[in-house]
């Protein structure tokens, strides 16, 4: 495999990790992977848990998860040496108790990357929510806070 595509799979393997975190509820999962960079507006692991844990609901009775899949689609990867950018669109459906299976929001998230000794790592990540459907069962706060 050529250098540039194993680069391209793990900066592509990273927005599908986002997406696995969040839907197992792992919020501090989450944090230490945007933690090195920016994810809207907030830096530090610790701070982006929290916004995540203060802005989703969780279903303790569903093993305190979201209740959610965000499915990352047609990621677009450019690398350039020890940095990338990705633009990727991503659906996200949920289905509790109270709301069939339905998507709930679909937007683009815009990444930038680099790479280290450790490998590569997000340095920013930027949401933009297109269109919501119903995020009564998903977001503690008024979804026109999250766009950024």
């Amino acid at each position: 495999m050529s250098g540039q595509l194993a680069d391209k799979l793990a900066v592509t393997e990273l927005l599908y990790r986002y997406a696995e975190l969040i839907d197992a509820g792992d919020f501090d999962g989450v944090g230490e992977l945007l933690g090195r960079g920016d994810f809207m507006g907030v830096t530090g692991a610790e701070a982006i848990a929290g916004r995540f844990a203060a802005t989703t609901r969780r279903f303790p009775e569903h093993g305190n998860t979201p209740r959610t899949r965000h499915l990352v689609l047609n990621p677009i990867v450019d690398v350039d040496g020890e940095t990338a950018t990705a633009r990727s669109t991503f659906c996200v459906v949920q289905r509790t108790d109270n709301v069939p299976l339905q998507p709930i929001a679909v937007g683009r998230y815009a990444d930038t990357f680099a790479r280290d000794a450790g490998g590569w790592y997000f340095t920013s990540r930027a949401v933009k929510v297109e269109m919501f459907g119903d995020v009564s069962e998903h977001l503690l706060i008024d979804p026109s806070r999250l766009s950024r």
